[in-house]
């Protein structure tokens, strides 16, 4: 994984994401898939804006399977935000940055070139 962006498991899952006291950014990809290779360079400008606030992560569906079938993913790119352990939004297909940043704002999240 690139820069600050995370590698999710189905084997660190519990303890990343459900576990995690921060709010999870997850984008469920394959290496195969073009518009999952599209969203790539938002999910790593993400992960260092929100540096410290946020995890952002990837989870590949080909090497891990179990997470993706128990969340009910059937198209990739689908980017997940979980706050304490729970789903709080779904983002399906390439979406903007500023879709992103907005589901982070509704959790009391802002990125630093959010902040006046």
């Amino acid at each position: 994984m690139a820069g600050n962006v995370m590698e999710f498991t189905d084997s660190n899952w519990q303890s990343e994401v459900i576990a995690s006291e921060v709010p999870v950014i997850v984008d469920f990809w394959a290496p195969w898939c073009g518009p999952c290779r599209m969203l790539a360079p938002t999910i790593d400008k993400l992960a260092t804006e929100y540096l410290g606030k946020v995890k952002v992560g990837k989870l590949n569906t080909d090497e891990n399977t179990n997470v993706p079938g128990e969340l009910g993913i059937s198209a990739i790119p689908t980017v997940l935000v979980f706050q304490g352990g729970k789903l709080v939004d779904r983002l399906v297909g390439v979406n903007s940055e500023n879709k992103f940043k907005d589901s982070l704002a509704k959790l009391g999240v802002q990125s630093e070139s959010r902040q006046a």
